[in-house]
């Protein structure tokens, strides 16, 4: 996924509800925001990288409908989180006692969230070192666990407050701890 970073600042700062108009009006590019306001612009993914994070949601999405425990979303959406960035994770979960504590208002734009679990599926022209820096920032933002997988070393980093990220490698599987209690992520679907 090729991404270009647009520095509107000079000549306008988007409010967020510019922001989201914005990504409603061109809804066939996907777009963040750095905590800065620099647009980023992403293409869209490749087959296989798609068809690995469709995999990667899916097995969140039937954990959650079995447990009931939060929202399960995916790259679609974006979150306004904390330091001001509006980022879209490849997959994410959100508690539900945080899910329902936010107005209709919120769930149906960015919800202003950062959520509580994140996944990065590292495509191939992805820069390792800017995924991380996003995983650092919802780490720093709120998430109790992240996941940063690469495919193509079949590593997995493991985001967690306060702890020095964790590498995994040639794993079949990796665990939602405490955070996502009885999930076990199949990553044989995903390699």
């Amino acid at each position: 996924m090729t991404t270009l970073t647009l520095n509107l600042n000079p000549i306008i700062k988007l409010t967020d509800d510019q922001f989201f108009q914005l990504c409603q009006e061109n809804e066939n590019i996907r777009l963040e925001r750095t905590a800065k306001g620099e647009l980023i612009i992403m293409s869209p993914a490749g087959g296989e990288a798609g068809s690995s994070n469709a995999g990667l949601t899916a097995q969140i999405w039937i954990w959650n409908q079995q447990h009931k425990l939060g929202k399960v979303f995916d790259s679609s959406t974006g979150f306004k989180l904390p330091n001001g960035a509006n980022r879209a994770p490849d997959a994410s979960w959100v508690k539900l006692e945080t899910w329902n504590a936010l107005t209709p208002e919120q769930q149906q734009k960015f919800p202003p969230i950062c959520p509580d679990f994140v996944v990065e599926l590292l495509s191939p022209s992805d820069s390792l070192k800017e995924t991380q820096d996003k995983m650092k920032e919802y780490r720093d933002n709120g998430a109790i666990l992240g996941w940063l997988i690469n495919r193509k070393s079949r590593q997995v980093e493991i985001y967690r407050p306060h702890q020095e990220v964790e590498m995994l490698e040639y794993r079949a599987s990796v665990s939602g701890e405490d955070v996502l209690p009885g999930f076990i992520l199949n990553l044989e679907s995903i390699w």
